[in-house]
């Protein structure tokens, strides 16, 4: 039986180690790649994107009983709260308490008082952004509140249907307590950003 030669060319050992190197090389930066989308993806998911269902009539005609609110938890970590600015906390700062959902109407060092159903921040009547009717019940805000640095005082859109500010067991908001600012609001066919 007549043997078969090989012949055997010129190892080049650059040019088989390079096209592998290649390959990991390109393997390695798609999952640094895959990576840091995953990370940034998780990271607005979790600053913007937490989720919040309001219960009761509480905020009509702005949000409806079982919308769905996402919130901006890094809101206030750079800035204060606004006037007008529609907040998610827990009461007294209770963990485990449903969160609520209020807009903010009297900002820290401010003094509040609901006279004949109507606000009024240091002595001087507020102007309403939207029409509201009277308020029925002025709650703890029938005497002047003045808030402490730390605190804001809410009142629920639909004033003589919500538990608020006015409660003594809801009382002043220490902006601590603050989850974050209502954004963009999800429901059924509802999908817009809330508005001041």
């Amino acid at each position: 039986m007549a043997k078969r030669k090989f012949k055997m060319g010129k190892l080049n050992v650059g040019e088989r180690i390079k096209p592998k190197s290649g390959i990991i090389r390109s393997i390695l930066t798609w999952g640094v790649e895959i990576a840091i989308l995953v990370l940034f993806a998780f990271a607005v998911v979790y600053l913007f994107g937490q989720q919040r269902q309001l219960v009761g009539s509480s905020m009509e005609p702005t949000l409806a009983n079982e919308d769905k609110v996402l919130i901006n938890i890094i809101a206030y970590q750079f800035s204060s709260p606004k006037r007008n600015d529609i907040i998610v906390f827990k009461p007294n700062g209770n963990q485990s308490a449903y969160s609520y959902i209020k807009r903010v109407i009297g900002l820290p060092g401010e003094t509040i008082q609901i006279k004949e159903g109507l606000i009024y921040i240091d002595d001087v009547l507020y102007s309403e952004i939207m029409d509201v009717p009277l308020m029925n019940t002025a709650g703890l805000a029938s005497e002047p509140i003045t808030l402490k640095e730390d605190e804001v005082f809410v009142l629920g859109d639909s004033r003589n249907n919500s538990e608020d500010s006015r409660a003594s067991d809801i009382g002043n908001i220490r902006i601590d307590d603050i989850e974050g600012k209502a954004w963009f609001v999800m429901s059924g066919d509802k999908f817009k950003l809330l508005k001041e």
